[in-house]
């Protein structure tokens, strides 16, 4: 892996005794709640590796806690996530359990809401406060949200790749990385595009009107 500064190699300053177990945690966590569409009720982690031995001595708990909350790894709230949540009445849970055959600090979060609302991503944490998404619904989708990167949920449709790319081109938007998983063929299918810059959320309006095959559309940026 290649660092591109000595920040990246130390990790910004967090609760814990490692970058890995703190800051890595909170930007897995808070890319799960920038990619569910609802506010979760109930929260699973599923712990594996190093997390799964040390996640309450390095501070891992408090740390994903916070990122599903919404808090980022400059928020001082950060070391309050427990009491914050207990506020919230989020329900939550630690279980340390055979994940996959992932990098050894890796997490499954699962959001529930309070309808049943589900969602449910595969993430590790890889030194110096990064993160990068392993798996989202089961499917191998991997990004680290260090640029912009769109999801859009849509249906297995001739045309939706060359759709989406007019979309994103004829407003300027540069593509960076294009990937695309589906269950089965003519199904559900999940695409991930990383461009060069922000997209708002009217943005996202106007290309799921645009592009029918869209069901929903997430914006993530990780801070």
């Amino acid at each position: 892996m290649k660092y591109e500064s000595a920040f990246e190699i130390i990790g910004p300053v967090m609760v814990g005794p490692s970058s890995s177990h703190t800051a890595g945690a909170v930007r897995i966590g808070n890319i799960a709640r920038q990619l569910s569409e609802f506010e979760p009720a109930v929260v699973r982690f599923e712990l594996m590796g190093s997390f799964a031995e040390t996640y309450q001595g390095h501070g891992t708990d408090l740390a994903l806690l916070a990122g599903v909350m919404g808090y980022t790894t400059f928020s001082d709230e950060v070391a309050d996530a427990k009491k914050i949540a207990e506020e919230r009445q989020l329900r939550y849970s630690f279980d340390t359990v055979p994940v996959g055959n992932f990098h050894p600090n890796s997490v499954r979060v699962i959001l529930i809401s309070e309808d049943n609302k589900e969602l449910t991503l595969v993430a590790s944490s890889l030194g110096g406060g990064k993160a990068e998404v392993q798996e989202i619904e089961k499917l191998p989708l991997k990004f680290t949200g260090e640029q912009p990167t769109l999801v859009f949920y849509h249906d297995d449709s001739i045309g939706f790749i060359a759709d989406i790319t007019l979309a994103l081109t004829k407003r300027g938007y540069n593509i960076a990385r294009f990937a695309n998983e589906r269950w089965n063929k003519g199904g559900k299918a999940i695409s991930i595009c990383v461009v060069d810059s922000v997209v708002s959320q009217s943005l996202l309006e106007e290309f799921n009107e645009e592009v029918p095959a869209i069901t929903r559309s997430s914006f993530i940026q990780t801070v």
